[in-house]
């Protein structure tokens, strides 16, 4: 058997009905739109959310307060644990963090959080770093930057 020879399942596929392809057809002449009516006519129908003149659901429901969503910062998080993976006096900055795979982009803000512990003495360069990874940083001997 060739590619060109397969053929599908019988009574698998239907031939597409043509709307609008004389009477014979059994969808001529109103090509199933009806004899009369706003939808019938090209162009007819309603805009997307109307109700037949009712108030729409979306006027109909209060809108209060402020969300601060699209103005928000986010930070990648990377805790203090994870750090033992770099060697002694390494210097820890988005990039070097991004090539060892520890957060997905350099270009975006970094945040360093205290979770676990740090064994390695290292240079940290990060948007953001809490108290308790500040303390671990600098208790293992190691330097904090903010950038």
């Amino acid at each position: 058997m060739r590619l060109h020879e397969l053929k599908p399942a019988e009574g698998s596929t239907k031939k597409k009905k043509r709307k609008g392809r004389g009477t014979g057809s059994g969808l001529g002449k109103t090509a199933g739109r009806g004899q009369d009516g706003q939808n019938s006519r090209s162009g007819g129908g309603v805009r997307i959310g109307f109700e037949g003149g009712q108030m729409p659901l979306a006027r109909r429901l209060p809108k209060r307060g402020f969300s601060n969503a699209r103005f928000k910062t986010e930070y990648q998080i990377v805790n203090v644990e994870d750090l033992n993976v770099f060697e002694k006096d390494a210097i820890i900055s988005p990039e070097t963090l991004k090539q060892v795979g520890l957060i997905k982009k350099a270009l975006g803000n970094v945040k360093i959080l205290g979770d676990g512990e740090l064994t390695v003495a290292l240079t940290v360069k990060a948007n953001k770093i809490s108290k308790s990874a500040e303390e671990k940083i600098l208790s293992a001997g190691g330097k904090v930057e903010v950038i």
